[in-house]
């Protein structure tokens, strides 16, 4: 792998004229919510064509200037990235899997014509941001610095073509429970929208996929519900995920299925995460089709014990009950189910540092 020594470029750090008191970070801390408060610094790297990656800085977290004409103002070339650093068992600080964010970033980077950003370099800025920030890391139980990668265009002008200068930016949000609810299990509403079709931006993590789901996201919480999941663009009748994400059927012979794949659906690292951890726990795992009449009835049968969504920001979450414009369903007794819950707990176990992990996923910073 390419090291940032070979692209001759370093970081550069600028001092924080003002940082948040140590009073106002702990009262933060000891109830940070999600996504609402931010750490104190920023990480900051140009491209330019023909020049590359360049002027790398870990800086104070401050407002972007931004051309009015910046492409992505106009035409959306934007992406991004969510993963969190964990405190370990040991006091150590560290990253889950920050390798495959990266692989899915320059995905997404390619579908939305933006230049690749070499891994070490995704890398380093998240490193370089947590030990700047590293006093920001709540450290309640299942608390987290949640971080947030993006690159968006900033050239200024007016016409459909890629850009020509874009800023990679880092920023940080101490993080506490996703869901506002505190429920047990979420309540999820079907949605008429679609979310993606075969060929568009479905497995590409940018901001467009997040804006689309807006509406159809509302109406759920109108209607009661917490999330809103989403049906294929072709037929309206395949399960795809929810606003942000995927999904796992658990039956009643301990078999799993999840929604494979196909271009349509963001491939999620704690999905795979799970593929493989139930995999070695001697479950047998399915990538496929479901539908949402076979999930009503093989809910309602007994068939279907479990349902859960899967992610950076919520981990893994049971889903209870599922309604649509055609009535309602519980999934099993409408609470967490055991499975799910053995799932969560040893992959949480390995993201905090208190089970061996013998993946390679866990990436120590300090």
């Amino acid at each position: 792998m390419a090291t940032l020594a070979d692209a001759g470029l370093t970081f550069s750090t600028l001092p924080h004229p003002a940082p948040t008191s140590a009073e106002t970070r702990e009262a933060i801390l000891a109830n940070p919510g999600f996504g609402t408060n931010f750490s104190d610094h920023m990480v900051v790297v140009e491209w330019t064509e023909g020049k590359g990656w360049h002027d790398a800085v870990v800086g104070p977290r401050q407002p972007i200037a931004l051309d009015p004409a910046a492409a992505v103002l106009h035409y959306a070339q934007e992406i991004f990235e969510g993963l969190k650093a964990y405190k370990q068992a040991d006091g150590s600080i560290a990253l889950f899997r920050p390798e495959a964010n990266a692989a899915r970033f320059n995905k997404s980077a390619e579908r939305l014509a933006m230049p690749e950003l070499p891994e070490a370099l995704f890398i380093e800025a998240i490193e370089r941001l947590v030990q700047a920030d590293r006093d920001w890391i709540p450290a309640a139980e299942g608390a987290s610095l949640y971080l947030r990668p993006f690159m968006i265009a900033t050239e200024a002008f007016l016409g459909v073509r890629p850009a020509k200068s874009y800023k990679f930016i880092v920023i940080a949000s101490p993080a506490g429970n996703y869901f506002k609810s505190g429920a047990p299990a979420v309540s999820i509403w079907v949605s008429d929208y679609t979310r993606a079709a075969p060929g568009g931006t479905g497995a590409a993590k940018c901001g467009g996929n997040y804006a689309a789901s807006l509406v159809p996201q509302a109406e759920a919480i109108s209607r009661g519900h917490d999330q809103v999941v989403f049906l294929d663009a072709a037929e309206h009748k395949w399960i795809e995920e929810l606003g942000g994400m995927n999904l796992y059927f658990v039956f009643e012979d301990g078999t799993l299925l999840t929604p494979a794949l196909t271009g349509t659906i963001l491939p999620g690292i704690t999905r795979d995460s799970l593929l493989q951890l139930a995999r070695e726990e001697g479950l047998k795992v399915e990538e496929g089709k479901y539908s949402l009449d076979q999930w009503r009835e093989d809910a309602t049968s007994g068939k279907l014990v479990e349902t859960f969504a899967c992610g950076t920001a919520a981990v893994v979450t049971p889903v209870g009950k599922v309604s649509g414009r055609d009535g309602a369903f519980t999934i099993g007794t409408g609470g967490p189910g055991q499975l799910t819950a053995k799932l969560k707990n040893r992959l949480v176990s390995i993201q905090r540092g208190e089970t061996p992990d013998t993946h390679g996923w866990i990436h120590k910073i300090a």
